[in-house]
């Protein structure tokens, strides 16, 4: 139940980073400045760690996730966890190197992360094109 709890408190904060961003991703000046790339950079990590969690949470209740035995009982915590975000980056940055490789459950999660770094710069290039040709009031 308390893996429930934190999946849903995950998914919360990976929905409102996006929200966020993609709420005040124009400077003041209408341009791609510092701040926005920033902005993305924490966006992805948020997304990229969030995911990585779910992954690893689903694992310790005996989940399997991944082929090859990534993210077992036979790794250390350690091991585990960075597992598990290195397979969320590369899936998030749709990579996809290949070394490990998502199974039953985890290939509609893998799919759905890999949507949102899909579409996460072609959504901001829209919004940043809009908001310089129609400035808000």
């Amino acid at each position: 139940m308390i893996e429930v709890i934190f999946i849903v408190i995950i998914t919360l904060l990976i929905g409102l980073s996006l929200r966020s961003f993609f709420r005040l991703v124009i400077s003041e000046y209408h341009q791609f400045s510092l701040s926005v790339f920033l902005g993305l950079v924490l966006l992805y990590s948020v997304i990229m760690c969030g995911f990585g969690l779910v992954y690893l949470i689903l694992s310790l209740n005996d989940v399997q996730l991944l082929s090859q035995g990534q993210l077992q009982e036979s790794a250390s915590m350690m091991e585990r966890v960075g597992q598990a975000i290195y397979f969320s980056g590369v899936t998030l940055l749709t990579v996809g190197y290949g070394d490990i490789i998502p199974i039953g459950w985890g290939r509609p999660i893998a799919l759905f992360e890999a949507l949102i770094g899909y579409t996460i710069p072609a959504a901001l290039f829209v919004k940043v094109m809009y908001e310089t040709k129609y400035p808000p009031d």
